[in-house]
């Protein structure tokens, strides 16, 4: 059995080189700046939000035998919101699949009607979304579609991207150019 998380997700819609290495325990993300730069920014833009909200870690079957494990931050269980802080909109069709995982995941857990803030502070963005009913078939496509990636036994090919430049696995795929 294994664990689909909302990580997963993130690096199925932004690369999938990315996403079979973090599944086979090849992490890169700990020498990041960048994720470094996005982790102090969800952890001090919104000091109150602490206070407010709690952490809520769910796991969940779903097919085939897997898990899904959703790791939320902030979530208002009053108001039944999901609160995700980003640094930038660059990758917004990631965050939009994370938190639509997240609402899968509170779906299955028997929690409806819940709904997703993303906000962007440096920007001073949010985008509000929720999970409608037919879209749950599409997070089901994404969960096959990484279980598809992450059982075989080839890593998929480096996307060469302007993307790659920021990432944390860079180096590990350009080793040879860099």
């Amino acid at each position: 059995m294994s664990i689909i998380t909302a990580t997963h997700i993130s690096y199925f819609h932004t690369c999938r080189r990315k996403l079979w290495l973090f599944h086979h325990a090849i992490r890169m993300e700990h020498t990041s700046d960048v994720v470094y730069e996005g982790k102090l920014i969800g952890e001090t833009t919104y000091g109150e939000r602490a206070a407010k909200n709690r952490q809520v870690e769910l796991s969940v079957p779903i097919a085939g035998g897997w898990t899904g494990s959703a790791k939320i931050d902030f979530y208002d269980a009053r108001n039944k919101v999901v609160h995700e802080t980003k640094k930038s909109d660059k990758m917004e069709q990631a965050h939009v699949a994370q938190v639509k995982f997240y609402l899968y995941v509170l779906r299955l857990s028997g929690v409806e009607g819940a709904r997703g803030i993303i906000e962007y502070p440096k920007q001073r963005e949010r985008t509000e979304l929720s999970l409608a009913p037919g879209e749950e078939a599409e997070v089901e496509q994404w969960l096959a579609g990484i279980r598809e990636i992450i059982e075989s036994e080839q890593c998929p090919a480096v996307i060469r991207k302007p993307v790659c430049k920021q990432c944390s696995y860079y180096e590990f795929c350009y080793a040879e150019e860099v």
